[in-house]
């Protein structure tokens, strides 16, 4: 199925999205982590979301997905892994691709700098999704680097797939296979020739044919490449569109300042900017 709109992002910004877009009648389809795991879940107390003083972050999304949901929004749980724009958009998502004629970017504030060699290295060896590419390392020793919870469980499918498997993360993780060796991490980076040849870990040289970093999101400019930005925030106009046609972004995303009404006035607007973009292609 073809999306009208998908919306990358289940935090506020996305949630109010969705709600925008179904009161024009286009159909919907949110991508992202599990809204509680949204860093306004974590707020004890918000006072400053007009007309809903004193509630809870996870009381405030809770109440924006149950209304995104009771008006048609549909939901994905899930990591965006790759995204192509062509006659629309498609995006993967484990071993499932879904598609959307118009895209909202809302995936929150994406903390994650790149390792030394990451980005040089970017489908030359390095890899941010197992499913996707684990079968081109079949009999090769590879290196998952872990900072998502479902790092483990993927680096299972690998070993699974015949892959000689290491695992490295600050700390050791719960369901990795006992036969996967671990080794503490702090400082990594990714070596190479043409291809990746090995990671450096605290000094240490390791080895191997391919580095799969698994974090619990993809930056949009990894997405996206041709994506503008300005000091590391999408850069969008008065419509919330993006350099990008058909590309609109919400929410703490763009930018200063992060907060909820922010975000939900920006993603109210990114999606009727998106339903116009729509309708004016009919």
């Amino acid at each position: 199925m073809t999306y009208d709109i998908v919306v990358l992002g289940s935090g506020p910004a996305g949630l109010a999205a969705a709600v925008a877009a179904r009161g024009r009648n286009k159909s919907v389809l949110v991508l992202g982590n599990r809204w509680q795991d949204s860093p306004l879940a974590k707020a004890e107390r918000v006072d400053n979301y007009p007309g809903l003083p004193g509630r809870t972050g996870l009381e405030l999304l809770e109440m924006l997905h149950r209304h995104a949901g009771e008006l048609g929004a549909e939901f994905v749980v899930g990591k965006v892994l790759s995204l192509l724009a062509w006659e629309g958009f498609s995006l993967t998502v484990g071993s499932q691709v879904y598609q959307g004629k118009a895209l909202v970017l809302a995936p929150g504030v994406v903390r994650a700098a790149k390792y030394p060699g990451e980005g040089e290295y970017l489908g030359r060896g390095v890899s941010y999704c197992a499913t996707c590419d684990g079968m081109l390392y079949r009999n090769k020793p590879v290196i998952v680097v872990g900072l998502s919870p479902d790092a483990p469980q993927e680096a299972n499918y690998l070993r699974g797939l015949g892959c000689q498997v290491v695992y490295t993360s600050p700390q050791r993780p719960q369901g990795l296979d006992g036969g996967i060796p671990y080794v503490k991490a702090g400082k990594l980076a990714v070596k190479g020739e043409k291809t990746v040849t090995g990671l450096e870990v605290d000094g240490a040289l390791l080895p191997c044919a391919g580095v799969f970093i698994l974090r619990r999101a993809v930056a949009p400019t990894d997405l996206l490449p041709a994506l503008a930005t300005e000091e590391g925030a999408i850069q969008v106009d008065r419509r919330m569109a993006t350099n990008l046609p058909g590309v609109f972004a919400a929410g703490d995303c763009t930018g200063g300042p992060l907060q909820v009404s922010k975000a939900v006035g920006e993603g109210h607007v990114a999606a009727l900017s998106a339903c116009e973009y729509l309708d004016a292609a009919l």
